[in-house]
């Protein structure tokens, strides 16, 4: 009995996954109390030490707020958040911390449909935000959602502001800025061109004042283009894809190592020999 005793007095570890950089993740998954925690945590601590693994991660959901006190208490902090889960970290091994960064970028795009039959653009008036009582014609914008394509998001981002469907053709060109989420991430925009399948718009009505078709250089010769360089460079290069035989980026669908679906964006020209190659490829088998 005394035995028997002694090892329910033990702590219960903490099971989770590990990954490729010896690390582990733990889910919690069930409420419990604090205190339980605390202990099952720093018997599961002193374990991993001892399997010398290097960053430990805590996944809380919202059920288990109570016990980011805890596991703060515990050497853990902060590492990024997500509506239905906080997730924090601590690193126990001796050596450099190489626990990466929360996610640094977010993904925006602007969409140039191009009216071929009448050689207008897209553009809209934005009903809040930075361009509101702005009086200006700007192209349809948005941000990617996450595991969203950008020539995915761009269309839907196009279909939900104006109701105009259209197709993905090319990336035309892409800017870096930063400090520009919450003054804290980077971010990534990709001016792309899209063909539309219908002309009809509906403005959405709660982010879009107005939305019409509008010949390019009208919209290039807004005095906010040529006022603000960044938009004058991108209106310019708008002008060109309108104008000239301006090539951008083009898709081509692959597969990474693990058999996920991935995008190669490359030069338009290159893109089409490329799948043409393997469209070739594939039919001599």
């Amino acid at each position: 009995m005394g035995n028997r005793h002694s090892a329910e007095q033990i702590p219960l570890l903490f099971k989770g996954e590990t990954d490729n950089y010896h690390g582990v993740t733990v889910t919690i998954e069930e409420p419990m109390e604090a205190e339980v925690f605390t202990e099952r945590l720093r018997a599961s601590l002193s374990h991993w030490r001892e399997e010398r693994k290097k960053g430990i991660w805590i996944k809380l959901p919202l059920n288990c707020a109570n016990l980011v006190e805890s596991a703060v208490s515990e050497g853990f902090r902060y590492h990024h958040a997500e509506p239905d889960y906080l997730m924090l970290v601590s690193w126990i091994s001796r050596k450099v911390d190489t626990i990466p960064a929360n996610a640094s970028h977010i993904v925006g795009i602007g969409a140039l449909v191009l009216n071929n039959k009448t050689g207008e653009v897209l553009v809209v008036q934005e009903r809040s935000g930075y361009f509101k009582n702005k009086n200006v014609w700007k192209l349809p914008t948005g941000v990617v959602n996450e595991g969203e394509d950008i020539c995915t998001g761009v269309a839907r981002e196009v279909e939900e502001e104006t109701g105009i469907i259209a197709d993905f053709v090319e990336v035309l060109a892409f800017r870096q800025s930063h400090k520009s989420f919450l003054k804290r991430k980077s971010d990534l925009f990709f001016l792309c061109v899209l063909t539309p399948r219908s002309y009809e718009i509906t403005e959405q009505k709660s982010e879009i004042l107005q939305a019409k078709w509008m010949p390019i250089q009208e919209y290039v010769d807004q005095p906010w283009n040529q006022k603000n360089e960044m938009f004058k460079f991108m209106a310019d290069i708008c002008q060109k894809k309108c104008e000239e035989d301006y090539l951008g980026f083009s898709t081509v669908k692959t597969k990474t190592s693990s058999g996920k679906k991935s995008f190669i964006y490359c030069n338009a020209d290159h893109a089409h020999r490329l799948i043409a190659a393997r469209d070739q490829a594939s039919t001599s088998l």
